[in-house]
């Protein structure tokens, strides 16, 4: 063989080995993507799986929330207040272990039935639509906890609504501030270990909203129109800012969770001064129509949000927990 002959055969062999080399790098690139993308369609799965189930929203609390109004819903239709407005704007599932009459004791000790109809003596209503599984002779919070434990990774959010019944006597006492005053170290210790309890069970990523209330006695301006009370009215005010608030929102804070003031979001604290026209009131404080609008007080003396007041509250929980979930 010549030189040539040699040159032009190295060549040729060159040649098959680039070839060669070629197709095992074309073979091995379209592995290398293959692989990618089942990871990638396998990571897409598992977040997907992940978001779909963590969806339950856990309710606990009184009568605020399950929702309860003192007049039929329109159509009869059962409602859960502000619980069921986020449960589904946020598309949560709700469990509603609520109960209506329960205060900062009775929700950590109290274990026997809620009822629906609270004029019987007992606790009641129970939510209407979204009970959650109860077990007898659990109170309140054990029922949510097992729920909870039952659900892990599961979990999307739980709100707590419980404080007001503690204080509700305060309105007829001879000095409703030094009444308050004395409820309010109760309410901050047991809604402080209805926290933990809470957090502790759900743990430190889910999203824990504790809750306060309207004003609803500002509506003692005018109501009973027969004898209105304008002093209770404004010490409803000191008590709600000074006292209750404060003890409620320290207890959640405490927990790793977030409060959600609804009293100032009802516009109570709007002085006393500004005034406006509300039919069939004429002219009254802004603060005070706020509350009439919003809750049943000043036509019927009834403590509870009316369904406009209840999208109001769920308005706010909703955009909290797009802060806390972002």
């Amino acid at each position: 063989m010549n030189e040539e002959t040699e040159v032009r055969t190295g060549m040729r062999a060159g040649r098959g080995r680039h070839v060669s080399v070629m197709r095992y790098v074309t073979v091995g690139a379209g592995v290398l993507v293959a692989t990618l993308l089942l990871a990638a369609t396998t990571s897409q799965a598992q977040s997907s799986h992940k978001a779909k189930s963590t969806s339950y929203y856990v309710s606990v609390g009184d009568s605020y929330s399950v929702g309860y109004q003192p007049v039929p819903a329109p159509n009869g239709a059962a409602t859960s207040g502000y619980t069921g407005y986020v449960a589904k704007k946020e598309k949560l599932t709700l469990e509603n272990f609520g109960c209506g009459g329960a205060t900062t004791a009775s929700i950590l000790s109290y274990t026997g039935s809620c009822v629906t109809d609270p004029s019987s003596g007992e606790y009641g209503p129970p939510a209407a639509t979204d009970v959650g599984p109860v077990i007898s002779g659990d109170t309140q919070v054990q029922n949510a906890e097992a729920f909870i434990a039952a659900h892990k990774g599961e979990i999307g959010l739980i709100t707590v609504s419980i404080g007001g019944n503690d204080v509700t006597a305060c309105v007829s006492a001879s000095n409703p501030i030094t009444c308050v005053a004395a409820a309010v170290g109760e309410i901050k210790t047991n809604v402080t270990t209805l926290a933990d309890d809470l957090s502790a069970a759900a743990g430190s990523s889910v999203p824990l909203i504790g809750l306060t209330y309207p004003d609803v006695v500002l509506g003692a301006w005018v109501y009973p129109a027969s004898d209105p009370d304008q002093a209770l009215a404004t010490e409803s005010v000191t008590a709600f800012q000074t006292l209750i608030n404060p003890a409620l929102s320290a207890a959640y804070t405490g927990a790793g969770g977030a409060f959600v003031d609804v009293t100032t979001a009802t516009g109570a604290y709007t002085p006393l001064t500004e005034t406006t026209t509300l039919k069939p009131y004429g002219k009254i404080p802004k603060a005070v129509a706020e509350v009439c609008e919003l809750t049943y007080f000043c036509s019927m003396g009834n403590i509870h949000a009316n369904t406009k007041g209840y999208d109001l509250i769920g308005g706010l929980v909703a955009k909290e927990y797009k802060t806390l979930h972002s």
